[in-house]
């Protein structure tokens, strides 16, 4: 950070003659800027010794990264080794801090990049809704088919837990005013203001550094639940309705839609796992799940109440002036205020009575603190329909009585969020693994006398056993029994399920996830699971909630297709899909196929099942949506989600898409209101796309994209060979990594309310793909997101035996990035997590394997591959510098070194620290555990999208 200065009021102000100049400077007056206000806040808070530190320790940092100077990094080692256990803390807050601080400020200028863009009337962005619709009907679409589009499609991203990003809301709350304040600095301000503003950043700053930044206790699924719910607050409640409202002009410009024609569409809709995913955590059953609803319930409730609340201040038209319909009148005279001053102001009484019901039915579905007490009783809502059926009413009285003006501001929002978020908020999904499904049910056919080992069962006598099961009308359960905690608390969650859905609507839980999905058993399982609960009615051929299976693995994947196929021909379940609209949803799990097979086996064999699975559904005339289980980091599947969803292979997508959304992405994307309008437009942009751009290809582009397929089918496989060889075959390989990345300070800090690992082993396998992709980010080298690739394009590059010679080969690769969106995507994303690793870090944390000879043999063949992962990306797209094609996240890394390297640095120190410790309890010592834990968050918070 840079050294205080007294305060320049016009060098910190933005103009528009600077801001033309160099149209990112901005930016880098706002880093400046933040950076010496946090400067200034370390010293008067911990006093000039350690703000001299804290800046010594950024200079050297710099020197060694530069100049890659040793001398640099021996001086770093004694200097952060002298640090006392106060000074180390202060010094990693100092940087982490920062990392939040950047973001807040390039998020900021984004906002600022776009509005200066509309501004000029520039034409519209790729990832925009009007440059879809102006692609889509410049290719000849016509205005029914967006419209049916809009009406039948479902775009919904997923909340999921992640355990380093639970976020303190008091930390949510400052960061977001002084995201507020910088904004205001691009507005005309008198030196009064200006100087005033100052003093507010520098309050809200000094906030911040006073305030604990994380949960030191052990993580709660019920603080997940919290944090997820604080961006529904700030940006979902509002900005989710308000997108709509863009999208229904959008159509009225570009096809000449009635905004009308929206009014009833529910396209994009919000989902969690958090409070629903069993899988691999104990501490989720059926009591988190209700309290998820309760709490999802009563997030909805507050902000409708208040928005009533508000409608009824600002709705004042009196009868007096202008006449009212007769069903407004109505609701007033229902209405439980009777008082004499609002005689003639029908709308504020029925907005009243409103009020009223809303809080009647907010209590009777959980919520406690209603805290603004409504006038009088009033019945409860039926449903969200019937809430949404009074909005209506009094809307269209507005535009009845000369009043359509009055409807837009803020009743048209709220009557669109009834319709996204009803009374559940966003639909949880459940989820557990499959072999939890066969030990119950094990034990439900022994208990009941119908089979002593079904586990030994072959599949085929399985699959027979379990439709003769789903045949008889009885129930294996019988309450006279005794059966495991692990079967009460399984069929537990099922029935709190129904219970669920009875109380919040259908919407609230309609999916049900099968982890590790392997055979077609394992979907028929959850089925006879669902029976004995109440939520199959086999004798109607209907289910009230989705069976989904999840192919996870790379063998997964490839099974996937055949898994569908024996599923969909199945009688029971061809009538069970025909009562879900001929629709079947099936999950792809990037992040454990990734630590399965490597990135670039990984992402094949997902296109691959993806373009089977396409197929078995086109034979069978079902409808098939994809759920994309995608984690924050390139390597999980992670990336710029615009362009993942244009390299769907076609037939994909078709106005049908999931995804989960997680973790530190979850802020980065959701936290700031307008950044998170412009994410949630690009799904909308990006699906319609997608969907509706005609994918016809000649037969000379079928024959290239089937020669494309074939060299990446041979890439995959000498890919695989490296990724394994290295990870499951090289002897001491699980020693380095434990070793050589934070994995161990992860699991053991308990930062999350799931394990860190599926089983109390120390084995790759049985590691979870969470813990995996984020140990190798903090240590900078982020492996799963590149290695591989080098091994495999240098191989195939040099074979004798193959077709071609070397330069011919060469240009089919540059030919398949410029050619097939899919390749594309994967070297973009490969390009930018190697702009992110860095080796001279890496080796700092490689000097934590106590082992020499270990660590040397395993970090040289690391940075062997990634040399060459390096030499041959820049042959195939002809750039020796990483992100040409994206200067300005070139620049945003480039800017973060500087306060990123430091807390690498820390990081290794203070897990010596703690190692050394490990084993004797008068040592160890809690401020270290603290720091390890700051600094996690702020190298995530500094790589943003591949922490």
């Amino acid at each position: 950070m840079d050294k205080p200065a007294a305060l320049d009021l016009e060098a910190t102000q933005h103009t528009a003659a600077q801001a033309g100049a160099d149209k990112d400077e901005p930016l880098k007056e706002d880093i400046r800027l933040l950076g010496r206000l946090l400067g200034d806040v370390v010293r008067a808070q911990e006093g000039e010794e350690v703000f001299n530190v804290v800046e010594t320790v950024r200079q050297t940092a710099v020197r060694f990264r530069r100049w890659d100077d040793p001398q640099a990094g021996a001086e770093l080692t004694t200097l952060l080794h002298k640090l006392s256990r106060e000074q180390a803390n202060s010094v990693v807050r100092a940087f982490s801090y920062f990392s939040h601080l950047a973001n807040i400020a390039e998020d900021q200028h984004h906002i600022r990049r776009r509005r200066a863009h509309m501004l000029r009337g520039a034409q519209p962005h790729a990832s925009t809704v009007a440059f879809a619709l102006e692609r889509i009907k410049d290719a000849g679409v016509g205005r029914e088919t967006v419209e049916t589009f809009m009406r039948d499609a479902l775009i919904s991203p997923v909340l999921t837990a992640h355990p380093t990003e639970v976020q303190r809301k008091s930390i949510l709350d400052a960061e977001h005013d002084i995201a507020r304040l910088l904004a205001e600095r691009d507005l005309p301000q008198t030196p009064k203001e200006a100087k005033r503003n100052l003093q507010l950043l520098q309050a809200r700053i000094a906030t911040l550094w006073q305030t604990r930044m994380l949960r030191y206790e052990k993580l709660t699924v019920a603080d997940e639940i919290e944090n997820a719910l604080s961006y529904y607050r700030m940006t979902f409640l509002r900005e989710l309705p308000a997108l709509y409202d863009d999208i229904g002009d959008e159509l009225a410009e570009h096809f000449g839609s009635d905004p009308a024609t929206l009014h009833d569409a529910a396209f994009m809709q919000m989902g969690s796992w958090i409070g629903g995913d069993r899988d691999g955590n104990p501490n989720v059953n059926a009591a988190t799940m209700q309290r998820a609803l309760v709490r999802q319930a009563t997030t909805a409730f507050d902000f409708y109440l208040d928005e009533v609340h508000a409608l009824g201040a600002e709705l004042s038209p009196s009868t007096l002036l202008v006449p009212a319909s007769q069903h407004l009148q109505a609701l007033a005279d229902a209405s439980p205020d009777h008082s004499p001053h609002r005689k003639d102001e029908p709308y504020r009484r029925a907005l009243i009575g409103i009020y009223a019901r809303l809080a009647s039915t907010a209590r009777e579905l959980g919520a406690s603190n209603i805290l603004r007490k409504e006038v009088g009783h009033a019945e409860p809502y039926r449903d969200p329909q019937e809430f949404h059926a009074e909005l209506q009413v009094v809307a269209e009285s507005l535009e009845t009585h000369f009043g359509a003006i009055l409807v837009k501001p803020r009743l048209q929002g709220l009557m669109r969020a009834a319709l996204i978020f009803g009374f559940h908020l966003a639909s949880l999904d459940m989820r557990q693994s499959s072999d939890v499904h066969e030990r119950v049910l094990a034990e439900l056919f022994a208990r009941a006398g119908v089979q002593a080992d079904y586990a030994a069962l072959d599949e085929a006598a399985k699959v027979k056993l379990l439709l003769d099961e789903l045949a008889q009308p009885r129930l294996l359960y019988t309450p006279y029994e005794t059966y495991s905690d692990e079967a009460e608390s399984e069929l537990g969650v099922l029935r709190a399920a129904r219970e669920i859905r009875q109380r919040y609507g259908a919407r609230a839980i309609r999916n049900y996830i099968i982890s590790h999905t392997e055979t077609v058993s394992d979907l028929l399982e959850v089925l006879l699971l669902q029976k004995e609960t109440g939520l199959l009615h086999p004798r109607e051929g209907r289910h009230d909630v989705m069976v989904i299976p999840l192919f996870e693995t790379i063998p997964d994947l490839q099974r996937a297709a055949g898994i569908m196929a024996e599923w969909m021909a199945l009688p029971l379940v061809a009538t069970l899909i025909e009562g879900q609209g001929r629709l079947q949803e099936v999950m792809l799990g990037y992040s454990d196929s990734n630590k399965d097979g490597g990135i670039l086996t990984s992402t094949w064999e997902l296109y691959q099942a993806e373009l089977k699975l396409v197929q078995v559904f086109a034979d069978a005339k079902v409808k098939l949506r994809l759920f994309h289980g995608r984690g924050g980091t390139v390597g999980r599947g992670g990336g710029p989600t615009y362009d993942a969803i244009l390299a769907q292979p076609p037939g994909t997508v078709n106005g049908q898409i999931r995804l989960t959304e997680q973790g530190e992405i979850i802020s980065s994307k959701f936290s700031n209101p307008e950044i998170g309008r412009r994410n949630l437009e690009l799904l909308v942009a990006a699906t319609l796309e997608a969907s509706l751009m005609p994918h016809g290809e000649d037969a000379a582009q079928v024959e290239q994209f089937q020669r494309f397929e074939g060299v990446m089918a041979e890439l995959s496989q000498r890919a695989y060979k490296a990724y394994r060889n290295l990870v499951y075959e090289t002897p001491g390989f699980t020693d380095y990594f434990f070793a050589a990345t934070p994995i161990a300070e992860i699991a053991e800090l308990n930062l999350g309310s799931r394990p860190a690992s599926r089983k109390s082993t120390r084995r790759i396998e049985d590691l979870r793909a969470i813990p995996w992709g984020f140990s190798w980010g903090q240590c900078r080298l982020l492996l799963p997101g590149w290695f591989g690739f080098g091994a495999a394009v240098s191989g195939w590059l040099g074979d004798d035996g193959g077709e071609g010679t070397r330069e011919e080969r060469l240009a089919l690769l540059r030919a398949m990035a410029k050619e097939w969106p899919f390749f594309a995507a994967l070297l973009s994303n490969m390009d930018m997590v190697l702009a992110k690793t860095d080796l001279a870090i890496a080796s700092r944390y490689a000097e934590l394997v106590p082992d020499v000879a270990l660590r040397e043999r395993i970090f040289a063949r690391i940075s062997d591959e990634y040399n060459q992962t390096l030499r041959c990306l820049e042959d195939v797209t002809g750039n020796d510098e990483r992100l040409v094609g994206n200067p300005l996240l070139a620049r945003s890394i480039q800017n973060r070194f500087a306060y990123l390297d430091p807390l690498n640095h820390l990081q290794v120190e203070l897990i010596q620290r703690h190692r050394a410790a490990a084993g004797d309890p008068d040592k160890i010592d809690e401020r270290v555990h603290r720091g390890i834990h700051l600094s996690i968050n702020g190298v995530a918070a500094g790589l943003r999208n591949t922490g």
